[in-house]
Parts: structure tokens; sequence; C-alpha cells
């Protein structure tokens, strides 16, 4: 029977797709110090350990002894020994992955009690032979690991697609039945043609050809909002009568500039010293006069006699 007040040994193995440990302990047996054996442990590999090298099945044995063998070790002080230097490492490694890690969080309440010893294979007898031979991994074996089923969806999960249907749904009803949706999409919508937002379209929007040359075709915002059209074909007609108002206003203007001086032979004429900054020749003329005067004119159209 094991004395939790002796320390115990641990020898754990592992050898291609099997892992095994034996614990044993030292007790005085009529004055004589005598090593027996407490518990043997084996089993085969899962499949999702299947890929696990050598090195790192040696440290899943460990961690599986003490599991397994919790009952005999919790609390009291034990070697583990082992034939190989990877598992004597597992407790220094800096940078472990996400396996080692977890490795290393459940043997965390036995590294006070736990001192690991390295001993070479030739000698590494009992966890060997358990290990080579091992007990298959089910239910009838104690120290088996059942395989970790995937979880599985319920069917009365959310359907994606009759999730994406309703939500689109919903979005459309919102767009022809809130007014204020509608509205909040009206004042941030982009016209199509301008690329202007209705805010300053209703400002008077004064428009450059051809960058911002409206088209008849009017873009619906979205199928189910009618409202839209109405709203965009009003912009429209505003922006085509800011166009116009432009357009006459740049004629009168060209009119005016270009007109022909409706001026008669001997009609007293108004004259700025203004009009001779282009006089080249004659600045006699030109600095002569300080203000504006009043000139008779003799000739029309090309000259006019001083």
């Amino acid at each position: 029977m094991p004395d939790v007040k002796l320390p115990f040994e641990l020898y754990n193995d592992a050898s291609g797709d099997e892992l095994g440990a034996a614990l044993h302990q030292v007790q005085i047996i009529n004055d004589k110090p005598v090593q027996g054996p407490i518990c043997f442990i084996s089993r085969n590999r899962k499949p999702t350990e299947a890929r696990y090298g050598a090195s790192k099945m040696e440290c899943l044995s460990l961690v599986w002894a003490l599991q397994k063998l919790n009952y005999f070790l919790e609390g009291c002080v034990f070697e583990v020994i082992t034939d190989c230097t990877a598992v004597k490492s597992l407790l220094e490694m800096n940078t472990p992955n996400r396996n080692i890690l977890r490795w290393l969080i459940a043997i965390q309440e036995y590294r006070g009690n736990m001192t690991i010893v390295y001993q070479d294979g030739n000698i590494h007898k009992n966890a060997d032979g358990l290990s080579r031979w091992p007990l298959t991994n089910n239910i009838d074996n104690h120290s088996h690991v059942p395989e970790e089923a995937s979880p599985q969806i319920p069917k009365e999960g959310i359907s994606l697609p009759d999730l994406n249907t309703t939500f689109f749904e919903e979005v459309r009803s919102i767009y022809t039945q809130d007014k204020n949706s509608l509205e909040l999409a009206y004042k941030k919508s982009i016209h199509a043609s301008t690329h202007l937002t209705p805010a300053i379209l209703e400002k008077a929007w004064n428009p450059r050809l051809p960058q911002h040359s409206l088209r008849k075709e009017l873009v619906e915002i979205h199928p189910k909002a009618s409202s839209f059209k109405g709203m965009l074909d009003k912009i429209r007609k505003h922006a085509v009568r800011c166009m116009e108002e432009s357009s006459a206003y740049a004629k009168d203007k060209w009119d005016k500039s270009h007109a022909t001086p409706d001026v008669k032979v001997g009609d007293l004429v108004l004259v700025s010293t203004n009009n001779f900054i282009n006089i080249k020749r004659c600045k006699s003329l030109k600095y002569s006069f300080a203000k504006t005067f009043f000139i008779k004119a003799l000739h029309v159209e090309n000259a006019v006699e001083v």
C-alpha cells in the first residue's frame, strides 16, 4: 500500500503511438529500502494526437500520467523519471505553443512537489515495456482518454439565409414606412449626375458645364422608396432652372459688353481716362486729362475725333 508520507517515483515513456507510466515508491520493509510498484497505466494515442512528434509525445505522456495518477500524487513529493530531455525542458520553455501552454497550466499544481530526473533509455524498462504493449484506449481501460466530439450545431439554430432575407425585408419596410429614416436617407443621398447632396442643390446651386451637366435619367436610390423619385425630380427641375438663369445672365452680360454704341454724330459722349490705357503712341493725350470729360462725336463705331 502507498504511504503518502514517503516520496513517489513516476516513470513515464512514449514509444511511437503508445504511452506508458509506472508509479513506484521506496518503502522500508524489514529495515531495508525496497522499491515497490503502486500502479501501471498505458494506452495508445488518439487520432487527434497522430501528428505529435517524439518529444511532444513524451511531454504528453507526463501530463496524461499526472492527470490519471492525481489520486496518489496530489499533495505528495515525487520524482518524474524520463528518458527524454524534452520533458525536463517543458517547465523552462519561454515561448510555448498552444498545446504546450495548456499542459504547463495543467501541471502547475505539482511544480512545488515535482522533480524531473533524466534516466538513460537502456535502464528505463518498466515504463518502456508499458508503452510498447499498451492497452487499447477505450472505456474498458481505466486510464483511457475519450476522443473529443466535434460540436454539433443544433437544428433549431438560426438559419443564415433566412436571417439575410428577413433582415433586408425589414430594411425595405423602414425605407417605405419610417418617415424619419426616409428623410435621413434623402439628405444623405448623392445625386448621380452632379455628385452633390440635396442640401447643396437646394441652395441655388450654380452648375458648371460640362462637368456638372445633368442627365435626364433619374437614378432610384431604393426600389421601394417611390417618394425619392419625386424628390429627385424636384431637385432636377430646380437645378435646370438655375442653369437657365445662369445662362440668361451670362448672355445678357455678353450682349451689354459687346453691344454697338448708339451714338450719333454731334452727340456728347462721357469719356473716362481709363479709356486711354491702351494708347501707346500719343501719351500726351493720355496724361492731359485727370477727370472725365465730354467730347462731341464726329465719327461713329471706329473712332472719336477730339
